[in-house]
C-alpha cells in the first residue's frame, strides 16, 4: 500500500496538469501578422462603447479624427454639432486606425490614454477598451513594474490589434476589422455579417476549427474600394470600405464604395468650406460630374475625378471612354442618423453592426471568392498575401498544447493500471 501512494500522487500531479492545460486551451487569443518593413496600412477596430460617450470622446479615446468615425459607419456627418452628439452604451462601432510593423508584428501603437482615480490595468482594457488589448499587453508596453500601483494622470501606451495583409484578401481590395468575440456569436454568423465566408475567415485567422471564444480577436476582412493616387499624395493608399466614406483633402473631398461595386466614388464633401479648385482642367466638369453619350459604337464617357491631395491641392483628372454600354446612376452607400439608442436585437445579435439596415436596405454582398483545396489551419495558395508566417505563429500557440493533452492523458491511464496491476 505505501508503495502506491507516490504512484497516486503522480496521477494527482498529471490530472492537475491536464486541468491547467485545458485553462491554457480556451484562453483568448488574436491573430498575429508578422511584418519585417515600416509601412503602415488603413485598418478597423470593431469596438463596444462601455457608457455613454460623445463621438468627440470617443475619438480621444483612439486618438483619431470624430469625422472618420462617422463616415466609417455611414453616419450622416452633416446633423448640426454632430462631433458632440451622444452615442448610447453598447452601441458598436468601427474605428478606423493606422495599422503599422512594430517588432516585427502588426499592431497600433498611436493610442495613449491617461488613467482616472478609479482605473485599473484590468478596468482600462475589458471595459473601456471593451477587449481589444489584454491588462498584460498594457503592462508590457508600458513597463509597469507593480500594475496595483497606478499614477493619476498617468499617460498609458494602449497596444491595439490590426492586420494589413497587403490591404487584400483573395487577390481582391480589402480592409481588415479587429473584431472581438462575444459569448453569443458564432463564425457563421460573423462571416454573414461581414459579407464573408467561413472558409475565408477560418484561413486568414488559421483556426483548425470553426469554433470561437469569447474574448478571441479575429482578423474579419472587409471588402473595400482602393485607390491609386501617387505616392507623394498625403491620402495615398486610402482604402474605404463597401457601404461607408471617407473624408479627405483636408474635409474637401468625400470618397464612398458602393454598395454594390469595388470603385472609388470621390465628390466634393458637405463640409468643403475653404478648398482649392475642383473643376477638371480644360473642361467645365467638376470633381464627380461624369457626362455620357450614346453613339452606334457604344457610350462615349467623360468623367472628373480624384487623384489625390498633394502640397494642399486637390488634383482632379480628366478621361474621356468609350464603353459597350452607359453606365447606370451612381450608388451611394446609405446614411444612418447619429444612433441614440442600441435595439435590443443589436446588443443580442451574433455579430452585432452599427449599421443595422435601419434605411431598409440590405448590406451589400462582397465579391469575396472562398478559398478551395485547403485544409483548415493552413494557409491556402491564395490566401491574403503576407498571411502565411501570421497562419503558422498562431497554430503553434495552440497545437502543440492539444498534443501535449493527449500524452498526458495516456500517461495517466497507463499510471491507474498499474496501480489496479
Amino acid at each position: 500500500m505505501e508503495n502506491r501512494i507516490p504512484i497516486l500522487q503522480s496521477i494527482f500531479f498529471l490530472f492537475l496538469l491536464l486541468i491547467l492545460t485545458n485553462v491554457a486551451l480556451v484562453s483568448s487569443k488574436s491573430t498575429i501578422e508578422p511584418c519585417t518593413n515600416s509601412d503602415s496600412c488603413n485598418s478597423l477596430l470593431g469596438y463596444t462603447l462601455y457608457t455613454e460617450l460623445k463621438v468627440s470622446e470617443v475619438a480621444s479615446l483612439f486618438q483619431v479624427d470624430p469625422i472618420a468615425i462617422l463616415t466609417a459607419n455611414a453616419i450622416d456627418i452633416s446633423y448640426p454639432d454632430v462631433e458632440n452628439h451622444i452615442l448610447p452604451s453598447q452601441l458598436f462601432l468601427k474605428i478606423p486606425i493606422t495599422c503599422s510593423c512594430v517588432d516585427g508584428i502588426r499592431k497600433s501603437v498611436s493610442t495613449k490614454y491617461k488613467t482616472r482615480p478609479s482605473d485599473t490595468l484590468s478596468s482600462i482594457a475589458d471595459s473601456i477598451y471593451a477587449g481589444l488589448v489584454s491588462a498584460d499587453q498594457i503592462r508590457e508596453a508600458n513597463s509597469i513594474s507593480d500594475p496595483s500601483v497606478l499614477d493619476v494622470g498617468q499617460s498609458l501606451v494602449v497596444p491595439l490589434p490590426c492586420t494589413c495583409f497587403n490591404g487584400t484578401d483573395n487577390s481582391l481590395p480589402a480592409i481588415y476589422l479587429s473584431y472581438v468575440v462575444h459569448p453569443i456569436d458564432t463564425l457563421a454568423g460573423i462571416a454573414s455579417r461581414y459579407s464573408t465566408t467561413i472558409t475565408d475567415l477560418m484561413n486568414v485567422n488559421a483556426m483548425g476549427s470553426t469554433s470561437v471564444k469569447d474574448g478571441d480577436i479575429l482578423a474579419v476582412p472587409i471588402s473595400a474600394c482602393a485607390s491609386n493616387f501617387p505616392r507623394y499624395s498625403s491620402d495615398y493608399g486610402l482604402i474605404v470600405p463597401n457601404g461607408s466614406y471617407a473624408i479627405t483633402a483636408s474635409h474637401c473631398v468625400q470618397c464612398s464604395c458602393g454598395p454594390g461595386n469595388r470603385n472609388l466614388y470621390c465628390m466634393p464633401a458637405s463640409l468643403a468650406v475653404s478648398c482649392s479648385s475642383m473643376q477638371c482642367r480644360n473642361s467645365n466638369l467638376m470633381l464627380g460630374n461624369v457626362t455620357v453619350q450614346q453613339t452606334s459604337a457604344g457610350c462615349n464617357v467623360t468623367s472628373c475625378s480624384y487623384g489625390g491631395f498633394v502640397n494642399g491641392s486637390i488634383i482632379t483628372m480628366l478621361s474621356a471612354s468609350l464603353q459597350p454600354r452607359c453606365p447606370g446612376p451612381q450608388q451611394f452607400p446609405p446614411l444612418v442618423a447619429p444612433p441614440t439608442s442600441v435595439p435590443r436585437d443589436a446588443v443580442f445579435a451574433p455579430a452585432p453592426s452599427p449599421l443595422l439596415d435601419s434605411a431598409g436596405s440590405t448590406s451589400p454582398k462582397s465579391s469575396v471568392v472562398p478559398s478551395v483545396g485547403s485544409l483548415p489551419g493552413f494557409t491556402p495558395a491564395n490566401g491574403p498575401s503576407g498571411s502565411a508566417s501570421g497562419a503558422s505563429n498562431a497554430c503553434s500557440l495552440v497545437n502543440p498544447l492539444h498534443a501535449f493533452k493527449y500524452v498526458l492523458v495516456l500517461l495517466s491511464v497507463k499510471l491507474v493500471m498499474s496501480v489496479c496491476l
